[in-house]
């Protein structure tokens, strides 16, 4: 460590992307520290580095004495040898050493020190650099593959990591591919720092809809919220401070070319445009993504029920229900999906459930007591049973059973 030191201090500067002067610095003062802690407390040390052999030098004063216990001491006959025959018990001379002459576990519990800031400068400067790259996009290469912790991914001033839950399903990349995600967090682990990276954080989306669409970019047209089913389909929320823009037609691009390249990052996710509007019926049928809506109606609380044809159905639920599921996200109301048929189905099962007996047709004082002994107390229990099993109650006939069945289809 004490031969060439300003070579070594290059070298370990370049390596670990830090400044060299600083690196010196750090080496001096934990060589001063560890001598410190070996000799007396008023001792003064001067640890220099050489500027012609590189070499670290140290200066200190040394006091003659019959056993040595620090290392500012120097038994007498030792001391003789060194300051020369003259020299007498209690006095002290400056001592002139290189630190190669020190012993080999002091240099080595330098070294320790010496390794140990190196090692927190540059987690210092892997957060400073965090911070700069923190929410944003970088693009790196895939240095290695681990099934359990993920793709360790190089990024330029730091190693990255992209682990397994932050990745989209069936995105698959080799050792050596580029690779482009979205700074989420930073680790420390093991006395190491660890970007990590996302492709599946909806604020991926984001920033690439950032750098490729101006308009966005420069707040003309202001993202209002993103959800994500990763790898599968994304929603996103715009709104325009301009009235004569088109959000849609700028995020498609001239032939599709923005949006298209936007998917092409995403391996061929689904994504939606979808115009903001601060009407909630107007809002749900942008989410949904269906210009043939019927009707929207707003329920009790945050529910809403969207009316569409047969043909729009399947479309409005999506594959595996995903398009109402983001839908629902984005606007912020639980939705179902109805043809008008299975709409006003529900509505007469909510009226029937809520309809006492008593107020079917045919039902006069002595049917309702025979109904309700046998627990049938609405009218949806009296349009759930069957004829036969009304033909099972003493005292209900099959014309009786048959009326009451068609009176609360009916109701």
């Amino acid at each position: 460590m004490s031969a060439n030191i300003i070579d070594a201090v290059i070298k370990l500067a370049a390596i670990k992307q830090l400044d060299k002067d600083t690196i010196q610095q750090i080496i001096l003062e934990s060589i001063t520290s560890t001598l410190s802690k070996r000799m007396s407390p008023e001792n003064t040390l001067d640890v220099t580095v050489d500027a012609n052999t590189g070499a670290i030098r140290v200066k200190f004063m040394c006091t003659i004495v019959e056993l040595e216990k620090n290392l500012d001491e120097v038994n007498l006959l030792d001391a003789k040898q060194i300051f020369g025959k003259h020299v007498k018990l209690g006095e002290q001379y400056l001592r002139d050493m290189a630190l190669s002459e020190f012993e080999p576990k002091i240099i080595k519990t330098a070294q320790r020190l010496i390794l140990d800031k190196i090692k927190f400068l540059e987690q210092e400067r892997i957060k400073t650099d965090f911070d700069k790259q923190k929410h944003t996009i970088v693009t790196g290469k895939v240095k290695s593959i681990d099934d359990i912790a993920g793709y360790k991914v190089d990024i330029g001033y730091n190693e990255a990591l992209l682990p397994p839950d932050e990745q989209i399903d069936n995105e698959y990349y080799k050792v050596n591919d580029m690779i482009k995600a979205y700074v989420v967090n930073i680790r420390t682990k093991d006395n190491s720092v660890i970007i990590v990276l996302s492709r599946t954080n909806p604020e991926f989306v984001k920033k690439l809809f950032e750098a490729e669409i101006p308009e966005i970019y420069h707040g003309i047209i202001k993202i209002r919220k993103i959800v994500r089913e990763p790898g599968v389909r994304t929603k996103i929320e715009l709104e325009t401070t301009d009235p004569k823009l088109d959000p849609i037609s700028c995020c498609v691009g001239t032939k599709g070319t923005r949006i298209d390249a936007i998917r092409k990052e995403l391996h061929g996710e689904q994504l939606d445009i979808v115009v903001h509007s601060d009407d909630a019926e107007t809002m749900i049928a942008h989410a949904l993504g269906i210009d043939t809506i019927k009707r929207v109606l707003i329920e009790r609380g945050k529910n809403a029920a969207v009316i569409v044809s047969e043909e729009d159905k399947v479309t409005a639920i999506g594959k595996q229900g995903k398009n109402v599921k983001l839908a629902a996200k984005l606007c912020g109301f639980k939705l179902d999906i109805y043809t008008q048929e299975e709409y006003e189905e529900k509505m007469a099962k909510e009226r029937r459930t809520i309809s006492h007996i008593k107020e079917l047709d045919g039902v006069n004082a002595k049917i309702e007591e025979i109904l309700r002994k046998h627990g049938y107390t609405s009218v949806e229990d009296v349009y759930a049973a069957s004829v036969d099993e009304l033909c099972n109650l003493e005292g209900i006939g099959q014309k009786t059973a048959e009326k009451l069945k068609e009176a609360a289809k009916l109701f």
